[in-house]
């Protein structure tokens, strides 16, 4: 019985992994038909995401039935709230790459992002895949030393979403209203991608070590880039 017990905490690691896999490929795939208005991929990450609700779903009724089955108590009962809280960041960032896509479909044929601010948004896009790819790594390690890094990694994005905002505040702005709008979404929906990343990171070393991430002091220096996954 304890031997099952076990796996079913396991299948519920899993499951996050899958799910964090696959909001990160999202968000990459949707960065590219943003980019480069491709109705297709659009519509295929935001068909995608149905996956991502069904693990989270799966993932819910796993961690309930051993809930009520199994009565956890200490670590392993923090492990399944934890992952019940993970979970919902990782749902959150399906959606949020499905915003892009979606917005990628609604401008078709003609493209949300001026010529201008087109690296911005690709880095903005890599830069969250590589996020999430490092968030993936975290619930497989359980590095409390990389988790912690993540959030400094994370300074990265927040400094791209300013440089957006100069772009737009800037009075040689020529592009109009209508994509001004579209950059302002595209700039918090990528923002808040990290957001929920290093969200997922925090959650491990609570997971981990019982503490909250903010609470604790690292050594870790901020870093100028983050790795390739």
């Amino acid at each position: 019985m304890r031997d099952a017990y076990h796996e079913e905490l396991d299948s519920i690691g899993d499951g996050l992994v899958e799910m964090a896999r696959l909001v990160g490929s999202a968000i990459g795939r949707a960065t590219t038909a943003i980019l480069d208005s491709d109705l297709k991929l659009a519509e295929a990450v935001i068909e995608g995401d149905q996956r991502v609700d069904e693990l989270q779903h799966e993932l819910e009724a796993r961690a309930i039935t051993l809930l009520a089955r199994q009565q956890p108590v200490a670590t392993d009962l923090r492990i399944v709230v934890t992952s019940l809280r993970m979970s919902a960041d990782l749902e959150r960032s399906g959606d949020l790459a499905q915003h892009v896509a979606k917005l990628a479909r609604l401008r078709y044929p003609d493209r949300a992002v001026p010529h201008d601010l087109h690296a911005t948004i690709l880095e903005m896009g890599q830069l969250a895949q590589r996020l999430m790819a490092k968030a993936a790594e975290v619930i497989i390690t359980k590095d409390v030393d990389l988790a912690l890094q993540l959030e400094q990694d994370d300074d990265a994005m927040d400094l791209l979403h300013r440089t957006l905002f100069q772009h737009l505040m800037d009075d040689r702005w020529k592009h109009g209203i209508e994509t001004a709008v579209d950059v302002t979404l595209l700039g918090r929906y990528y923002e808040r991608y990290a957001d929920h990343a290093v969200a997922v990171a925090k959650r491990v070393v609570y997971l981990v070590t019982g503490e909250h991430a903010d609470d604790l002091q690292s050594d870790i220096k901020p870093t100028t880039h983050v790795e390739g996954a």
